[in-house]
C-alpha cells in the first residue's frame, strides 16, 4: 500500500491512561473553543489525514508553506493549517503552556502545547495561497474574518469530535487502510466531491477505474464546503443511492470531515496528499478543481487547467498518480456522455450547470432524464419541495423610522388573509428585547444581532415557514451572511425600505434622532454610524410614497411571481 505523506501515518491521541490524567488536569488550564473550520482541522490532524503534521503550524512552517508550498523540513505541503484566535485570547497565553481545545459545547478534545504565538500576514497569505486579495473569493473572505493571532504547537488528542450522522461512513486513514488491506484492494482511485453525483460524474469515475484497473474510493467532503452547496445529508443519501450503479465490490463510500478553502490549485494538491494518507494511489483532478467560480467582473479566479498542472508537477514527489480529466458532456447525437476533448468539430452538446440545476429544483421544473438518475432526482425533490411548499424569508433593511415594522405587519396580514402559510415576524425592536438582549450597538454587536435573526429565520424557512425580518441591518456584509444562511434552506428576498433620512427623522416619535443629533445617543445609524445602502436588493420601496398596505402588496406580487404563495 502507498506510504503516507512524510513516511509515517500520524495518530495523535493519548493512551487511555494518559487521557484520564490529562482530563483531571484540564480544568485548571486555559482553553480555546473551536469553531467549525478549526474542529475539522483538529479531527484530521488527530487522525493522521494531515500527516506529517503533528499540530497547528508555528510561524516558521506557516511562512514556509505560504511562500514555497513546503514545511521547513522540505516536505511538500500547500495549505497553512493554523489555529487563529482573537488578540485578547492570545494576550492571556504564553509559550510553553498547555491549552485545552474544546468544542462549542465545552467538551475537551485535545491539548495544545504552545510553541508559537504569532500574527500572520493575511494579505500576503491571500495572494500567495489563493492567488488574489479579492474578498469576493470565499477563502479570502474567511481568512480576513479570522482571529488576528495564531497559536502553534503540538497537539495530543483526548477524544475525537462527536458526530451523530453517517457514523458508519466515518473512517479514519487507519480504518480505511485496514479495510483496503483486508480485501486486497491495491489500486484505489479517490474521487473528491462536494456535490451530488449525476450521470456525468458516474461516467467519469467508471472511466477512471477502467483506465487503471482499479476500484473507487468515493470520498465526499462533509465538513465545510461553499455557501449555497446542497447539504451533506442530501448529498450522502444521493451517493448511497448510486452505489448500485457501479459493479459489485468496486466502490467504497467514506465521508471526509474536511473544511474546504476553495483554493483551486493549492487545494487540489492538498486533496491529493489527504487521499494518499487514506491509502489511495490514484486521484482524479478535474478542471477548475476546488475553484470558487468567478469574481464580480465575471472572470474565473483560476485557469481551468491550473489545478491539474500544479498536481502533475509534483506527481513524482507525491507518489500518488494524478488522473486528469476533461469535463464529461452529453452528446445528443450519440445519446451518450463523452469527454469534452473527444468531441468532433461542431458536434452539439447538452449540459446542465449547477445554477441551472438549482433553478429546476427551485421552480419545480423537469430535470432532463439524460442529466441525472431517477433515484437522485427523487432525493433532490424531497430536499427542494415545490415553490408553494418552500420556506422563505423577507428581509427588510432601512433606517430607523423608514417604516419597516409597519410594512412587515401589513405584509403578514396580507399573506395570512389569503393563504394558509405559517408566518413569523422578527421585528428589530422586539428582537433586541428578547433574542438579542444584552447586545449593544458596536459593529460586532450589530453583526451578532443580524446573525441571530438570520439563524432563527433560517430555521423557520427550513421547516417551510415564512419569516418576515425587520431589522435596520446597516452593513452589507451582515446582510450577505443572512442571505447565505437562509438560502441554504429556501428563498431570501431582500427589501430595502429606502425612506429618506429627513422623512425618518420627522417621523421619529421616540426622539431618537434628536438624541443622536445632540450627542446623547451614540452609535446611531444614519447620524453617527454608517448605513451601507444595498446595491441590488430584490425590491426597493420608499416608505413615504404609499400606504403600508400598498407597499406590502408589491412584496406579495414578488412572492406570487416566485410561486411562493398562491
Amino acid at each position: 500500500m502507498i506510504e503516507p505523506h512524510g513516511g509515517v501515518l500520524k495518530h495523535l491521541y493519548l493512551s487511555e491512561a494518559e487521557t484520564q490524567v490529562a482530563r483531571r488536569a484540564s480544568g485548571a488550564l486555559p482553553s480555546v473553543r473551536l469553531e467549525h473550520r478549526q474542529l475539522c482541522d483538529l479531527e484530521l490532524l488527530l487522525d493522521g489525514a494531515f500527516s506529517p503534521l503533528e499540530g497547528f503550524m508555528g510561524e516558521a512552517d506557516y511562512d514556509a508553506v505560504v511562500t514555497s508550498l513546503r514545511l521547513t523540513d522540505g516536505t511538500l505541503w500547500p495549505m497553512p493549517i493554523v489555529l487563529d484566535v482573537s488578540a485578547d485570547t492570545a494576550a492571556s497565553l504564553s509559550i510553553g503552556q498547555d491549552v485545552v481545545l474544546r468544542d462549542i459545547q465545552g467538551t475537551a478534545l485535545a491539548l495544545l502545547t504552545l510553541s508559537d504565538i504569532f500574527r500572520p500576514d493575511k494579505m500576503r497569505e491571500a495572494f500567495q495561497v489563493y492567488g488574489t486579495r479579492d474578498s469576493g473569493h470565499p477563502g479570502v473572505a474567511d481568512l480576513l474574518r479570522r482571529g488576528e493571532v495564531c497559536l502553534g504547537g503540538r497537539i495530543r488528542g483526548l477524544q475525537r469530535p462527536a458526530h451523530h450522522d453517517f457514523t458508519d461512513l466515518r473512517a479514519s486513514p487507519r480504518d480505511l487502510r485496514a479495510w483496503f488491506a483486508d480485501r486486497g484492494w491495491d489500486r484505489i482511485v479517490a474521487f473528491q466531491t462536494r456535490n451530488p453525483l449525476h450521470r456525468a460524474h458516474v461516467e467519469l469515475t467508471r472511466r477512471a477505474m477502467d483506465a487503471v484497473g482499479g476500484r473507487l474510493l468515493l470520498h465526499p467532503v462533509v465538513g465545510r464546503t461553499r455557501d449555497g452547496d446542497i447539504d451533506r445529508y442530501t448529498r450522502v443519501r444521493c451517493y448511497r443511492a448510486l452505489l448500485e450503479r457501479y459493479p459489485e465490490d468496486a466502490v467504497k463510500l467514506s465521508v471526509l470531515p474536511l473544511a474546504m478553502r476553495m483554493a483551486g490549485p493549492r487545494e487540489a494538491l492538498w486533496h491529493a496528499i489527504i487521499r494518499k494518507n487514506y491509502g489511495a494511489n490514484f486521484f482524479i483532478v478535474g478542471r477548475d478543481h476546488a475553484g470558487p467560480g468567478k469574481d464580480a467582473s465575471g472572470q474565473a479566479y483560476y485557469e481551468p487547467l491550473a489545478a491539474q498542472v500544479l498536481v502533475q508537477a509534483h506527481a513524482d514527489e507525491l507518489g500518488i498518480a494524478v488522473l486528469p480529466f476533461a469535463p464529461m458532456v452529453y452528446a445528443p447525437g450519440r445519446q451518450a456522455y463523452v469527454s469534452s476533448d473527444e468531441l468532433h468539430p461542431g458536434e452539439a452538446v447538452s449540459n446542465v450547470s449547477g445554477t441551472e440545476l438549482r433553478k429546476h429544483l427551485l421552480e419545480g421544473s423537469a430535470i432532463p432524464a439524460w442529466f441525472t438518475y431517477p433515484e437522485v432526482e427523487v432525493i433532490l425533490r424531497q430536499r427542494f419541495p415545490r415553490p408553494e411548499n418552500r420556506g422563505c424569508a423577507i428581509f427588510f433593511t432601512g433606517l430607523s423610522g423608514a417604516g419597516k415594522s409597519t410594512i412587515a405587519q401589513a405584509l403578514k396580514a396580507a399573506i395570512l388573509e389569503n393563504t394558509g402559510r405559517q408566518v413569523s415576524v422578527l421585528d428589530g425592536d422586539e428582537v433586541r428585547k428578547t433574542l438579542s438582549a444584552g447586545l449593544g450597538f458596536s459593529r460586532e454587536d450589530r453583526s451578532a444581532n443580524i446573525l441571530r435573526i438570520a439563524y432563527v429565520a433560517s430555521e423557520i424557512v427550513r421547516h417551510g415557514g415564512i419569516a418576515i425580518c425587520a431589522p435596520i441591518a446597516p452593513y452589507a456584509e451582515d446582510r450577505a451572511a443572512a442571505r447565505a444562511l437562509v438560502e441554504a434552506h429556501g428563498d431570501f428576498i431582500e427589501v430595502h425600505v429606502s425612506t429618506a433620512l429627513d422623512v425618518c427623522e420627522a417621523r421619529d416619535t421616540k426622539g431618537l434622532y434628536a438624541q443622536a443629533r445632540s450627542g446623547a445617543l451614540k452609535q446611531f445609524t444614519g447620524i453617527s454610524d454608517p448605513y451601507e445602502v444595498p446595491v441590488a436588493p430584490d425590491l426597493r420601496l420608499d416608505g413615504a410614497e404609499q400606504t403600508p398596505a400598498h407597499l406590502a402588496a408589491q412584496i406579495v406580487a414578488v412572492l406570487r411571481e416566485r410561486r411562493l404563495i398562491a
